[in-house]
């Protein structure tokens, strides 16, 4: 594998992890692979450059926003928590990292020489193998679990709309002309989606006063939430919102597929400046960051470049976590993707094989009810 070149690129931002999540055996997905913290070793070279100024490629914010006086080097119209995405996600210490150009087809390489033996087990008259991120932080944590919500016919809810909601609503405001409100923009994005006769459209035409007053005041909350703890998003920062992506491997036969939330910026020839961020309502876990290390190799594959930075952002606590991306993390995911996909298709095989595995989200499983271990440690969670 070529080494990556020493560059003397523009201005690209190094990251700070901001509140990263304790460690905790419930959290962390099982297999033999996990690993939480790229090696080391396997970082391509990194260049100085200067700094400047200018959006998620840059930073007008304090050099540390968890010790520097925001007051004292404040940005006119931008409360704390803006003022701190800014310096979170922007340039601050003048390091950028240029990749080897054959980076996404080695990557690939490894990841289709580890699957094949689940392709070649796919039966011709059977459908590709898809494979998203839910799909895998399932089934590296309760497989039995797993299992039950394959069962279930899927239906929307109040809860699963949400989300939807809010991400249209926000994807709005990139584009809106003049001042709005969260609650006008949520309202529009109501509208629009229930001018589709599926998915969610058909939910929301059948829905109750009661249901869409629910969802309407909870999107509400997470787009108040977001335009509060993010300044507004410049049009030279590129941003996306839920940027889908995916890789079709082993000749089309398995496809992961994903849907980050929020992506900003764009690559520099072979220099990493994108940025993915995903929001979450609830405390942190470590899965989160695997959810994003899934969209970086999917990134990656689709442009050859990976992004700079993965962050997670808590809108009800206005906590962050955020990683920078390596070779390393990009090595690690390929390992987990590959557990992660080989026991899929096992378990389709030998469901019966299945292991428990309880933790935290034993409380949202189908089968909590009548699981005695799940039962177990949500009482001892809670008692403790």
């Amino acid at each position: 594998m070529p080494k990556p070149q020493r560059e003397t690129p523009p201005a690209v931002p190094a990251a700070t992890s901001v509140g990263a999540p304790e460690a905790t055996p419930e959290q962390s997905p099982a297999g033999p692979d996990r690993t939480d913290k790229p090696d080391s070793t396997d970082k391509p070279d990194r260049t100085d450059k200067p700094a400047s100024t200018d959006g998620p490629d840059s930073t007008d914010g304090p050099d540390n926003p968890e010790t520097d006086n925001p007051a004292s080097r404040s940005i006119e119209g931008l409360n704390p928590s803006q003022q701190r995405m800014i310096s979170l996600l922007g340039t601050r210490s003048g390091l950028a990292v240029a990749y080897p150009p054959d980076l996404a087809r080695r990557l690939r390489a490894d990841l289709e020489h580890h699957l094949q033996p689940v392709a070649d087990a796919i039966p011709d008259e059977a459908d590709n193998l898809w494979v998203n991120k839910h799909d895998l932080s399932t089934v590296h944590g309760c497989e039995v679990r797993y299992l039950a919500e394959q069962a279930e016919a899927f239906a929307w809810t109040v809860p699963m709309a949400r989300g939807t909601v809010a991400h249209k609503a926000i994807e709005l405001q990139l584009g809106w002309r003049g001042a709005t409100s969260p609650m006008e923009l949520v309202d529009e994005a109501l509208a629009r989606l229930e001018a589709n006769d599926r998915g969610i459209g058909e939910f929301l035409q059948r829905a109750t006063e009661a249901d869409l007053a629910e969802l309407r005041t909870e999107s509400n909350e997470r787009v108040a939430s977001f335009m509060e703890m993010f300044p507004p998003l410049k049009r030279e920062w590129r941003p996306v919102v839920e940027a889908r992506m995916r890789a079709e491997l082993c000749r089309d036969r398995i496809v992961l597929n994903g849907k980050v939330d929020l992506s900003l910026g764009q690559a520099n020839g072979t220099i990493a400046r994108k940025v993915l961020i995903d929001f979450k309502t609830g405390g942190p876990a470590l899965q989160h960051r695997d959810d994003l290390r899934f969209y970086a190799l999917l990134d990656t594959f689709r442009i050859g470049v990976p992004p700079r930075l993965l962050a997670t952002v808590y809108l009800e606590s206005g906590r962050i976590d955020a990683e920078e991306v390596s070779e390393g993390t990009l090595d690690a995911t390929i390992r987990r993707v590959a557990d992660g996909v080989a026991r899929l298709s096992s378990l389709a095989r030998a469901p019966d094989d299945a292991a428990f595995r309880p933790g935290k989200a034993c409380r949202w499983c189908p089968l909590y009810d009548s699981c005695e271990p799940g039962q177990r440690f949500i009482a001892e969670a809670d008692a403790s």
